[in-house]
């Protein structure tokens, strides 16, 4: 089985259909590809044409929350990735890095757990090659007041 074909049945699997990439709203491209190396911006957990998951992690919005929100997140990485690689998820021959930015106050601690959210499904759909080097990072605050959002630089064939 290809790599591509591996991933497709591994979506069916997990019961998820990659969502149709988030319009960009900004100054920006979603995804830049250049000398093996896929770049998605970074993508706030846009699901159904809004913002699934707001606010701060320690003001209100829990850890699961966050999770979920960081999960979703994830996944439109991911549609991106598609979108750019022509419907081939195959492509991806590594998850070189991700990285993670968690709005919270300033006594908020947990951002790799709230960032698993996004490395889990990573693993979950690219199996060895989903995982990755990582960073969390907390901030006062995200676009669209998000609690989480996620980038990725991928090698690819």
């Amino acid at each position: 089985m290809s790599q591509s074909a591996a991933i497709e049945a591994r979506l069916k699997e997990l019961g998820i259909e990659l969502p149709t990439p988030p319009a960009v709203q900004f100054n920006y491209i979603p995804a830049r590809l250049g000398a093996g190396t896929l770049w998605i911006a970074g993508q706030v957990p846009f699901r159904d044409g809004r913002i699934l998951v707001e606010g701060k992690l320690g003001g209100g919005v829990s850890v699961e929350d966050g999770q979920k929100a960081a999960r979703q997140c994830a996944l439109n990485v991911l549609a991106q990735a598609k979108a750019a690689l022509d419907g081939d998820l195959g492509r991806i021959k590594a998850t070189l890095k991700v990285t993670g930015w968690v709005a919270c106050t300033p006594d908020f601690f947990e951002h790799p757990k709230v960032i698993n959210g996004a490395s889990d499904l990573f693993v979950q759909v690219l199996g060895e090659v989903g995982r990755h080097a990582r960073c969390a990072i907390g901030s006062p605050s995200l676009p669209l007041n998000c609690a989480v959002e996620v980038d990725a630089v991928f090698l690819i064939d």
